[in-house]
């Protein structure tokens, strides 16, 4: 099993137990991963529901008490929830992407340059649609991860910079 870890920051953001896409950008420069994510019920001191299909008894019960509706990667990598305004994104985009290049090998610098400016204007284009959140620490050099849905409007997945993750092998 592969942990995806946040560069400057350590915290872990996801794993390969959740569907990965590779984005490329393009010149096919792998940029960032899209990792696809569901809501799942999670009861009080209890088994985290993964989100399989219910028991024909149980797919009428509503939510029980004390059980909540949460995302299962925000709640398996304890994501934070945090806010931007466009402005302060951009400022925030500027000095992290400083921040990985200089933990780049200087051969990837010039490909990673292009691909996150590309991927940047993707995001500002689209910047209502986004949620924030950062690592378990809160970082505010580490990496903020952007939640999103696919086209059917239900379907929630994340984007993580590539070049910001390492990958721990378990």
């Amino acid at each position: 099993m592969l942990l995806y870890e946040d560069v400057l920051t350590g915290d872990e953001m996801f794993s390969d137990a959740f569907p990965i896409k590779v984005i490329k950008a393009g010149d096919d420069t792998e940029i960032a991963y899209e990792v696809d994510c569901q809501l799942v019920t999670v009861k009080a001191g209890a088994d985290v529901d993964i989100g399989a299909n219910p028991s024909a008894e149980e797919a009428d019960e509503a939510l029980e008490d004390g059980a909540t509706q949460v995302n299962n990667v925000v709640h398996s990598f304890r994501l934070q929830s945090t806010s931007f305004d466009k402005k302060s994104y951009l400022s925030y985009l500027k000095g992290y992407m400083k921040a990985v290049k200089a933990k780049l090998p200087e051969d990837r610098v010039p490909a990673f340059e292009k691909g996150a400016q590309e991927l940047a204007k993707k995001i500002v284009a689209n910047f209502k649609d986004f949620e924030f959140y950062t690592g378990e620490s809160m970082n505010p050099d580490g990496m903020v991860a952007l939640l999103n849905y696919r086209e059917d409007g239900i379907t929630p997945y994340f984007t993580f910079w590539k070049d910001g993750l390492k990958q721990v092998k378990l």
